[in-house]
């Protein structure tokens, strides 16, 4: 159940993040279309501030891009890497069942493994 809770929320932030991202992609369409009859405008638009803010958010744009792809060959199984993720996971649920109750294993040994990758990639951008 706890799974689902936390599937849930990550659900509602990705749907409140993707209309954010619509509302400010429309804000910006309209005023790249109004900046050329608008001086000031256009001015505002191309201060140091606003075309930094914008680098930002292109660059974390483009890595969540890169890692929901990665995310996504992971869950479809369209990698060897993701294959070898999957079964350590049955690996690991198989010898979780099996430990005493009071016992802390962890359940998806695919996280270590997920943010071993993600760490080898040291040529990324930063966050």
């Amino acid at each position: 159940m706890q799974n689902e809770e936390y599937m849930d929320e990550i659900n509602v932030r990705i749907l409140r993040i993707t209309e954010d991202l619509r509302a400010i992609q429309q804000e910006l369409n309209c005023a790249a279309m109004q900046a050329p009859n608008d001086p000031e405008l256009m001015e505002t638009l191309s201060g140091i501030s606003e075309t930094e803010s914008l680098q930002v958010l292109h660059s974390a744009l483009d890595q969540m891009r890169h890692f929901l792809w990665f995310y996504a060959q992971i869950l479809t199984g369209e990698s060897p890497v993701g294959e070898h993720l999957r079964e350590s996971s049955r690996q690991s649920q198989s010898v979780t069942l099996s430990a005493p109750q009071g016992s802390e294993k962890t359940t998806w040994p695919s996280d270590t493994a997920l943010i071993r990758m993600l760490a080898d990639g040291r040529n990324r951008k930063p966050n």
